[in-house]
């Protein structure tokens, strides 16, 4: 096709349909009056508008509010964006669980759930309980699956852009998984996978700590941490999608691996999984003097691991998820390491959303494709969050 102009009228009938439909999705009902005031389009062209969005599906009449009244006739008829004219998911695939959670085309949650899953499963056993989550969430909720718009998904792993974990050490069998084509053939929509920590990283922007803030780095804090950055509001993945790896710093003679950094004992921890580790921070707030330096050298590599990172980047803002959003005093250690360390220390603070993090973040991604489809028009038009 041919490179549209401003004087094309289907680029101009596309311009004004992104233009009304942004309004209605972020004000509510509005009236034909209202857009057209709001838009500052002509009314006939509003209308017209209007007809077209109601004929896709998009649009809807709003019923008049109780008591609402005019002097004469009918009230004016208002009309509103179609929340539930599509779907969208978000899905989280962990070591030892496996969630959803489920939107309309506004993002606002409409359900959700999440199934345990050994950390010893293979790829298979494990997509079987995703498709088991997604298949009860819709039960639930009433959706059939053909209204899903997109799928987002996070991670563990280094992801390439069609999808596929070229590095995944945290599950088995993960490393070279296609994981989009796989879970592609379950929906008939696109299926987008991104990096766990990288999905936290845009989740925390969107509805947690991180809301008024552009440049911030993100530590899903686990056994081996990593890190999701957005630098200037756009998700920094990196060259190859491995940027924020900084569970890989021991490799570079940093110090010892996770299971002696996290051993209360002269020996190894094994077997080591969360519970174990879950087991050594219990025992730390119980006041067990091994438990407590094991605890002292996990937070205290944290905090080498994110300084890295701030001396790199310079974020404005720190938010530490995973197990550390647990522990008891993390964040003034962090601080005043941050202090010493670091030319302009960021401020730190702990995810406000919790476990739901990634597959949050994950549902962010499958919004923001539908939005480009919806509001964006040849980089005319794109929709602010």
């Amino acid at each position: 096709m041919g490179r549209l102009t401003g004087g094309d009228p289907s680029l101009l009938r596309r311009i004004n349909s992104a233009v009304v439909l942004h309004s209605l999705r972020g004000a509510g009902s509005l009236t034909l009056t209202d857009l057209t005031r709001v838009t500052g389009l002509s009314r006939p062209t509003v209308e017209g508008v209007v007809e077209g969005l109601m004929e896709a599906g998009l649009v809807v009449e709003s019923a008049p509010e109780e008591g609402e009244t005019r002097k004469q006739g009918r009230p004016a008829r208002k009309f509103r964006f179609r929340a539930e004219a599509g779907h969208l998911l978000g899905i989280e695939i962990g070591p030892h669980r496996v969630a959803a959670i489920l939107s309309g085309l506004d993002g606002r949650i409409i359900g959700a759930g999440s199934r345990e899953v050994s950390e010893t499963a293979e790829a298979d056993e494990r997509l079987e309980r995703v498709r088991l989550v997604v298949a009860d969430v819709l039960r639930r909720a009433g959706v059939a699956r053909n209204s899903l718009r997109a799928v987002g998904v996070g991670s563990p792993g280094i992801v390439e852009a069609d999808g596929t974990v070229r590095l995944g050490t945290a599950l088995p069998g993960w490393t070279g998984l296609p994981l989009g084509e796989r879970l592609g053939r379950s929906f008939r929509c696109p299926v987008l996978v991104e990096n766990d920590a990288n999905a936290a990283a845009v989740a925390e922007q969107w509805k947690g700590a991180a809301t008024d803030s552009d440049d911030i780095v993100f530590v899903l804090a686990g056994l081996s941490p990593g890190a999701g950055s957005l630098i200037g509001g756009r998700l920094h993945r990196g060259f190859g999608g491995a940027a924020g790896e900084i569970g890989a710093l021991h490799l570079l003679g940093r110090g010892v691996t996770p299971e002696k950094l996290l051993s209360t004992t002269d020996e190894p921890l094994h077997p080591l999984d969360e519970h174990a580790v879950a087991k050594v921070f219990a025992l730390a707030k119980e006041g067990d003097a091994g438990a407590q330096e094991a605890v002292e050298r996990f937070t205290r590599r944290l905090v080498h691991d994110v300084a890295a990172l701030v001396l790199a980047l310079d974020p404005e803002l720190v938010v530490i998820g995973g197990w550390a959003a647990g522990l008891d005093g993390v964040l003034d250690p962090l601080r005043d390491e941050l202090s010493r360390f670091c030319l302009r220390p960021p401020r730190v603070t702990l995810s406000l959303l919790g476990e739901a993090v990634v597959a949050t973040g994950a549902l962010r991604l499958a919004l923001d494709h539908v939005e480009e489809q919806l509001f964006a028009v040849e980089g005319t038009v794109t929709a602010r969050r």
